[in-house]
């Protein structure tokens, strides 16, 4: 939406709940800054559109536009916004909740949402609600390293299909996943994506973590709507699989990997090096801890880790090593590689 139209349509609003009687188009033409009736027949028309289209789309937002007269001896329909229909009532919040409050504002102040966290603390300072603070020293913070949250929230909250490549854990290649997105739900401290699967024609829930690349909007805005019968977390839950504690073996080079030692109980090792235990229900949590000490900590079992942390590892070396693209002006550029074209390997410009 414009920012034309969005000042238009405030003005209007405001203009409708201002007055207790009903206003003409007419009357609306001349009062609501951003319309202009026009002088001739086309102008006052396309004026009539343009009103008719933002009518409309008030009453889609669920604001109460009424219709009716004033007067017994005219047919003109006349338009107006009953205050106790639609301005909130006052908001009153116990001790409690609005310690509650500044808790659940601090969760996002690291994340994507500190910016609309922020600005609800100042619409409630506003009316004169004030939250208190939480306990000296309590700062609750919700985690959402994963690039794919931010995109995936965007697309749910502009109700945008997207494509993105996933791994399922047994599987060693991503797929392509096109999926209208319901939500996005955090369980058991991980972010899941909740949506409709195209292919399958089912929903399904993705674990964002496990999405290996760039998150792609598809399709218009507005277009996905989730079903009103589902229950985002109920979803989320019956997918998720149970929590199952394993046993990692680390090989860790003494006087590294403090972090991993706190957390672990050591094993006798072979010289130059000592043998850690550690108990872990997430194999891609583990294995992103692991890489970080880079050959200082090495997997010896289960395969699963193992298989995890060198597959990371080749992503980076292969990011990292990756020749410059040849400038597609020079005359040393090979025609027949794609990146000297301006397209990816699979043929889809880039």
């Amino acid at each position: 939406m414009s920012r034309r139209r969005l000042e238009r349509l405030l003005n209007l609003t405001m203009c409708l709940m201002a007055t207790s009687r009903f206003l003409s188009v007419a009357e609306i033409g001349d009062l609501v800054d951003g319309y202009t009736p026009g002088s001739n027949a086309d102008e006052q028309e396309a004026f009539r559109r343009m009103f008719e289209r933002d009518k409309q789309y008030l009453r889609d937002l669920g604001i109460p536009l009424e219709t009716g007269s004033d007067s017994f001896f005219s047919d003109e329909v006349g338009y107006r916004i009953q205050r106790s229909d639609y301005a909130l009532p006052e908001i009153s919040l116990d001790p409690d909740e609005a310690a509650a409050l500044a808790l659940a504002a601090q969760l996002w102040s690291s994340t994507s949402l500190a910016a609309a966290s922020a600005s609800a603390l100042r619409k409630l300072a506003a009316v004169g609600t004030r939250t208190r603070p939480g306990p000296e020293g309590l700062e609750p913070r919700v985690g959402t390293a994963e690039p794919a949250f931010a995109p995936c929230l965007a697309a749910v909250q502009a109700g945008q299909a997207v494509r993105f490549p996933y791994r399922k854990p047994e599987e060693t290649e991503p797929k392509d996943r096109h999926v209208e997105p319901w939500g996005v739900v955090s369980w058991r401290g991980r972010w899941y994506l909740a949506g409709h699967d195209h292919d399958r024609q089912a929903p399904r829930v993705f674990r964002l973590s496990r999405v290996t690349g760039a998150v792609r909007p598809v399709g218009p805005p507005g277009a996905v709507r989730m079903p009103a019968d589902v229950d985002l977390r109920a979803l989320v839950s019956a997918s998720a699989p149970p929590e199952r504690t394993r046993t990692a073996v680390l090989r860790v080079r003494p006087g590294t990997g403090h972090a991993l030692r706190r957390h672990a109980r050591t094993v006798s090792g072979p010289s130059g090096s000592d043998l850690l235990e550690i108990d872990y229900s997430d194999t891609e949590r583990l294995a992103r801890w692991v890489v970080g000490y880079g050959e200082d900590v090495v997997v010896v079992e289960p395969w699963q880790l193992r298989n995890e942390v060198v597959r990371r590892l080749a992503d980076a070396v292969r990011v990292h090593t990756l020749p410059d693209p040849p400038d597609p002006g020079s005359t040393d550029a090979d025609p027949t590689d794609p990146r000297g074209s301006g397209r990816s390997p699979t043929g889809v410009a880039t």
